[in-house]
């Protein structure tokens, strides 16, 4: 049974990082993309990032380049999204989800979903 799991969200201040954690079973990563998404109160779900681990490729949403990395351990089953220069509007609810390779930011593509992981970014 496919199954993912949010780590890692919690209160930074602005400017500061975060490395949230999605810890994958039931399917490998090898097969998968796994991407991240985020949606603050009152808005849609929006695509951050992915990456299909079987050949290292990631993409990145305009809002996050360059300021979000994206990776993956696949001895530990584990996808993480590092997040630096965090903004105000950066505060969400983070998730991560995965489907058949190939990697897109469209939510609706997406089959497996996680619960979410709270991220605040606050002074």
């Amino acid at each position: 049974q496919v199954h993912l799991v949010e780590s890692g969200g919690g209160l930074v201040q602005p400017g500061g990082s975060l490395r949230v954690s999605c810890t994958i079973s039931g399917f490998s990563l090898d097969s998968y993309a796994v991407g991240w998404f985020r949606q603050a109160p009152g808005k849609g779900r929006e695509g951050l990032s992915c990456i299909s681990a079987s050949d290292g490729s990631a993409g990145y949403a305009d809002s996050v380049r360059g300021r979000f990395t994206i990776s993956s351990d696949k001895a530990k089953h584990t996808v993480y999204l590092q997040m630096n220069g965090l903004k105000l509007e950066d505060t969400a609810v983070y998730y991560c989800a995965a489907r058949r390779w190939p990697g897109t930011l469209n939510p609706l593509m997406y089959d497996y979903w996680g619960q979410g992981t709270q991220v605040t970014v606050s002074s």
